[in-house]
This record gives C-alpha cells, structure tokens and sequence, in this order.
C-alpha cells in the first residue's frame, strides 16, 4: 500500500527524500532531520546526499535487514509490522506497518538496502 507523504517544510517537491524518509520513520520534523543530517554531513566534509554517508549513517543507527531480491511494496509487506527505511537506487522511502509513506508510489523499485527502525 502507498500513501503521499511530503514533510517538506514548505511543500515543495525536492531531491530531500532522505530527510523526509527519517523525518516519517522517527517521527522527527523535516527541520530537525534536516539539521541533525547537516551538520552530521559537514563534520565528515561531505555532502547530505552522499550515498555513502547515509548508508553509514543508518548503518550506525538502525539493524540492517536482508533483503531477498525483493521489490520496495514486497519488502514493506514481508515487515509490516515495523517501521523501516529503504533505499533503491539513487532513492530512499519509509515503510510503516506495511504503507510506503513517499512523494511518489516506489514500490515497484528494487530494493538496494534496508534497516529497522522498530
């Protein structure tokens, strides 16, 4: 299942699928996210979109899952009973309890990565 999710803090429709992806599965503000990533992003002297950055950044906070050749829709029904973050290529969404919460229907894409946030 999808549902439209746009934290944005002024509605627009950006490439700030990071922040809004954390900001659904934490339960924290887009502003707040987005701080917290950019200051994070500018300690390490790299860019808050930089793959590697997130992937080490959720690597270090949240259980990564394993993921079997699965879809995004595939994945968050096989855990929908928790709250997850999953990347695709150059995306990220947010699974909750079986509904991607994103600015745009993503379940069909692959899924690269995956952890659990609860």
């Amino acid at each position: 299942m999808y549902e439209y999710y746009n934290a944005n803090a002024v509605g627009k429709l950006d490439e700030d699928c990071t922040i809004r992806a954390i900001s659904c599965a934490t339960g924290k503000s887009w502003d707040s996210v987005y701080e917290n990533l950019s200051d994070l992003a500018q300690e390490r002297g790299t860019m808050i979109d930089n793959s590697e950055f997130i992937i080490n950044y959720l690597d270090r906070r949240y259980k990564p899952i394993v993921t079997y050749d699965e879809n995004i829709g595939e994945l968050s029904s096989r855990y929908k009973d928790n709250i997850l973050l999953i990347t695709t290529k150059g995306h990220i969404t947010c699974s909750k309890y079986g509904v991607i919460y994103d600015t745009w229907d993503c379940r069909n894409r692959q899924v690269e990565y995956a952890w659990l946030v609860i």
